[in-house]
């Protein structure tokens, strides 16, 4: 992927270092292609803050992109990282929607929510959402997806990065809150079964003892969950309205042909 524009500028870090990875993530493409080595840009941007990463592991940022972070870091610039994957074109995913089962597992991969579709039925990309991350392409178990180049060549911009960042932080919200919602409804059902436990008359007391005993465990297990997701989604900077102005703001189509990759 072609290296992109950009202007320099869960554990809570020091103030410094959390600033300092702000401003990495601002020059990192938001593509979330974990080619990094990590689940995205911020966590990254987060492990070069903190020494725990090289500035040189980001494939779609190409040598242009390692140029700015040296310069945000007072650093000599590095070659990209050949463990990490090469510097690219731009390339955009297309499903064969003849060959497609609607199984749902591309969507579940798409980190920004670029493929639409239902269980069962065709799904599609929307162009002007896909990164070009490829992560829906192992997951596909019929191989109809491919990367394909885009004709004319295009340039990742900030705007497409800033977009992409929004459409991440969005899914990574609303997942969140599926899960929390998730989490909610099987601890009703589990105090309600709890409560129908104590009210049998068919159970000795060391068979209503252990089965009292598994339901709370099952609810303690859903409280965690809901704890940890609760704790995820309180991990980036940014709020729900910022990320619905960010998503408001549309990001203008990019492909005007395609070439396989």
């Amino acid at each position: 992927m072609c290296a992109f524009a950009a202007i320099i500028p869960a554990v809570t870090a020091p103030a410094s270092t959390s600033d300092l990875a702000e401003r990495i993530d601002a020059l990192l493409p938001q593509t979330q292609c974990t080619k990094c080595g990590f689940a995205g840009c911020r966590p990254y941007a987060d492990a070069i803050a903190s020494g725990a990463a090289e500035i040189n592991q980001c494939p779609p940022g190409g040598q242009a992109g390692i140029v700015k972070l040296a310069a945000l870091m007072a650093r000599t610039p590095l070659p990209l990282n050949p463990a990490n994957g090469v510097e690219r074109p731009l390339t955009m995913a297309v499903i064969d929607e003849a060959l497609c089962i609607g199984c749902t597992l591309c969507i579940q991969a798409c980190p920004v929510d670029a493929i639409v579709g239902a269980a069962k039925r065709m799904h599609t990309v929307l162009p002007e959402n896909c990164t070009g991350c490829d992560l829906c392409v192992a997951p596909c178990p019929m191989d109809c997806i491919a990367m394909v180049l885009l004709r004319p060549a295009l340039p990742w911009t900030q705007a497409d990065a800033d977009a992409a960042r929004a459409r991440f932080e969005a899914r990574r919200l609303r997942l969140a809150h599926e899960a929390r919602e998730r989490d909610e409804r099987l601890e009703a059902m589990a105090i309600a079964k709890l409560a129908e436990i104590t009210v049998r008359d068919d159970l000795s007391v060391r068979e209503a003892d252990q089965k009292k005993a598994a339901v709370q465990a099952a609810i303690e297990r859903a409280r965690a969950r809901r704890l940890q997701t609760g704790t995820l989604a309180a991990l980036p900077r940014r709020t729900e309205e910022d990320e619905g102005a960010g998503l408001a703001a549309a990001c203008p189509p990019r492909a005007s042909g395609t070439e396989q990759a």
